[in-house]
């Protein structure tokens, strides 16, 4: 057997993503970008960036910089490459202080920001940085230009989004950053889209077009609805949410994959782990499998990467400072030991040993039964039709079409997403149709079946 061990050091992360090493105050980094009609993200030497998120919405403001620095090395060991957080939070971000006493406005004027508090944010960012993490920065919840709920108050304009966006993008400037719009929200009305825009404008004005942007919508939605065509957007991000067991988030990922123009596109909320189903314990909470589950769906969909997301760790929740939000149940320290987000890395360790980024969707490589339910299988085939994954979520037999391959001799191989570990099970001739049995089936047992060279 093999084990795809992860060794996700501060020095392995940073060679890979760019890094000097050791990193001098201002961090070279591999700048992002995507190369016309790509649907991947790259890195500036060329190679794919695989996007593995984790939701800490509410870091800035919530975390001490010693609590930051333990998330932040946590997740870079267990080979997150992205750390979603918001500057103007959720949770009454612009009356209740951060650990250190600074709200992010003064007057709640998004073009008067708080020097202090955006001390803060630069030491999370460097940091970030130091351990070869990106981070996805919201510029705000979207309750401060849409409240709907929560606690708000509205307080952006298009004017003034366009200075706080211009200001923003000024300080990151060259900053391992990539923007993410929205804040659980969607524009509803036309000052809700100007407001956008406008920020969007003054970002780009701010770094000179040297960041991705994105746009981060409510729970079932999909950024292209909204802005699929506007320039600023340079690739689509949607929210598959926390309402049911088995959600399809690969139906969002075909759709936006068959957009023109081309972009990239991935699950920037999926159901996160140790969440009440529906937000109603009495449903039970998702566990590892499920977030397994949403992360296999949507790569083997067409996604630019995922992002995987904890409800403990999302809102830092610690029963001793910060309220429990929707029923949280584990202090955030522990959660961020919880196995879904180890097998993340389990999962990008997989595709990187591979040339993941010219993977193609194809179901037509799958002859068995496929009822689309909790065992939904699914697969995606290398453009050169020399290697394919195909994942069964409950464990069942694959009937693999193996006439689709190119070449005459293939190897073929179990990985195990719950554990990492690849099982061998020996060459195949690429002919006809074969039936291949995971080790074990259970409710649970997911697999990935590996054929390549």
């Amino acid at each position: 057997m093999k084990r795809f061990l992860l060794a996700f050091s501060s020095v392995v992360c940073l060679s890979v993503y760019g890094f000097a090493q050791p990193a001098p105050k201002q961090a070279q980094w591999s700048k992002l970008y995507i190369a016309p009609d790509k649907r991947v993200i790259s890195r500036g030497d060329g190679k794919p960036f695989f996007w593995l998120g984790d939701t800490a919405w509410e870091l800035f403001h919530r975390l001490t910089k010693d609590e930051a620095d333990f998330y932040l090395k946590r997740r870079a060991e267990q080979g997150f490459t992205v750390i979603q957080a918001v500057a103007l939070a959720e949770f009454d971000g612009l009356g209740q202080p951060n650990q250190y006493g600074q709200l992010p406005l003064k007057n709640n004027d998004p073009s008067q920001p708080n020097e202090l508090y955006f001390q803060h944010v630069d030491y999370v960012v460097n940091k970030a940085a130091s351990l070869g993490l990106v981070i996805g920065m919201l510029p705000t919840w979207g309750d401060k230009f849409n409240k709907k709920w929560g606690v708000g108050p509205e307080v952006f304009t298009p004017e003034n989004a366009r200075l706080y966006g211009q200001w923003l993008g000024k300080r990151y400037k060259g900053k391992p950053i990539v923007w993410i719009l929205g804040g659980d929200r969607n524009p509803e009305t036309e000052k809700h889209f100007a407001i956008i825009n406008a920020m969007a404008e003054g970002l780009k004005a701010g770094h000179g077009g040297t960041q991705l942007m994105t746009y981060h919508p409510t729970g079932g939605s999909n950024s292209a609805a909204f802005f699929h065509k506007e320039n600023w957007l340079n690739f689509n991000m949607f929210q598959s949410g926390h309402s049911a067991k088995n959600a399809k988030n690969y139906v969002m990922q075909r759709q936006n994959y068959q957009l023109f123009p081309v972009k990239p596109t991935l699950d920037g909320e999926p159901r996160y782990e140790d969440h009440p189903i529906d937000w109603k314990p009495e449903k039970d909470y998702f566990n590892s499998h499920d977030v397994r589950q949403a992360a296999w769906w949507a790569m083997l969909s067409g996604g630019a990467g995922h992002t995987y997301g904890d409800h403990n760790v999302w809102q830092f929740f610690d029963p001793n400072r910060n309220p429990a939000i929707s029923v949280a149940r584990t202090h955030w320290r522990s959660a961020t030991n919880h196995e879904g987000a180890w097998q993340m890395g389990y999962m990008r360790k997989l595709f990187e040993a591979y040339p993941w980024a010219q993977l193609i969707p194809d179901q037509g490589v799958l002859k068995n039964d496929n009822s689309e339910d909790a065992g939904y299988q699914m697969a995606a085939v290398g453009e050169n039709k020399d290697f394919m994954f195909a994942y069964s979520p409950t464990g069942k037999p694959l009937k693999i079409d193996l006439s689709k391959f190119s070449i005459p001799q293939l190897k073929a191989t179990w990985f195990n997403p719950r554990d990492g570990v690849s099982t061998p099970i020996g060459a195949v001739k690429n002919e006809g149709i074969q039936e291949f049995k995971p080790p074990v089936a259970c409710p649970t047992c997911d697999w990935t079946l590996v054929i390549g060279k």
